[in-house]
């Protein structure tokens, strides 16, 4: 074998051992959750508009709005006026509040 017949194989192996270190070997393991993270609350209960079909009927004050808000155990109320554009998605924490032009209270449903 050639002096540069020897050095091609010489370098061919280091090429090889080079490309071979940098190959994945399998995915990384998630890291262990946190203090914190392993005791997250749990979410909360999804919204149920029964128990606020009491606000029917009543002007949509604060008070009425989360006295509502906080008897269907939802996250958040929407107060949806005539003619108002809404967004069409559906969120299980969210109450919705129907009122009329005078702010009176006309239905309440979740999404």
């Amino acid at each position: 074998m050639t002096n540069t017949a020897l050095v091609a194989a010489a370098a061919s192996l280091g090429m090889a051992a080079l490309v071979a270190g940098c190959a994945s070997h399998g995915p990384t393991p998630a890291p262990a959750p946190t203090q914190s993270q392993a005791q997250a609350p749990a979410p909360e209960a999804l919204c149920n508009a029964q128990p606020a079909q009491a606000a029917v009927g009543q002007n949509s004050t604060a008070s009425v709005v989360e006295s509502a808000r906080a008897r269907s155990g939802a996250r958040m109320v929407r107060i949806l006026r005539p003619g108002q554009m809404v967004t069409k998605e559906f969120d299980t924490q969210r109450l919705n509040l129907e009122v009329d032009a005078n702010g009176r209270i006309l239905a309440v449903r979740c999404g």
